[in-house]
């Protein structure tokens, strides 16, 4: 008998695969391995922010998701307000279905579940946020219905412009985590 003993029978597939296949590639060492350009583009349907993307995609390889996510976060605390601008862009409003963003649907679940009276409350309440402060109402909507989105909306209207900058920039790293968990663990 030629060959190592394994334990396993001959035959027997092991992690990721039958003997003899390789084991398929993890996300994270995928994203690592991609072009650039290709690299960039993912990390651009995460967060819009053009040097976010930049500065994420030249410092990989990543040893693990922990270790993007610290990057991320510390790239997200240095844009500047155009640059934070850029981010905000690439959300629509809360309630609002943009054509082709499969993402912000399912984020947004919990809103295209409510009755009429909610989401038109919330179309409402978002155009008194724009109007006060400046730019779309972000906040990570995964798994919250929409009457709770509606509460912390109109909670947040009475924050002053820099309180809620800073609330902004937290919702915003986690809308970014949520969507680099989905990049990196498949």
């Amino acid at each position: 008998m030629s060959g190592r003993n394994t334990g396993a029978p001959a035959g027997a597939a092991r992690a990721g695969g039958p003997v003899g296949e390789p084991a398929p590639e993890a996300p994270l060492a995928r994203f690592n391995r991609l072009p650039e350009e290709a690299a960039r583009h993912e990390l651009l349907r995460c967060c819009a922010a053009k040097r976010w993307a930049a500065e994420l995609t030249a410092a990989r390889p990543y040893a693990d998701a922990e270790q993007l996510y610290a990057a991320a976060d510390r790239a997200l605390a240095e844009l500047t307000d155009a640059e934070l601008a850029q981010a905000l862009a690439g959300h629509p409003r809360i309630g609002d279905r943009r054509a082709g963003d499969a993402t912000a649907m399912r984020e947004q679940s919990g809103v295209v579940r409510a009755d009429e009276p909610v989401r038109a409350a919330l179309v409402e309440a978002n155009q008194r946020y724009e109007e006060r402060f400046g730019h779309v109402y972000l906040v990570a909507a995964s798994g919250r219905g929409a009457e709770e989105l509606l509460a912390d909306l109109r909670a947040r209207m009475a924050n002053d412009a820099a309180s809620e900058r800073a609330v902004l920039r937290r919702e915003l790293a986690k809308i970014n985590r949520i969507r680099l968990r989905g990049l990196v663990r498949g």
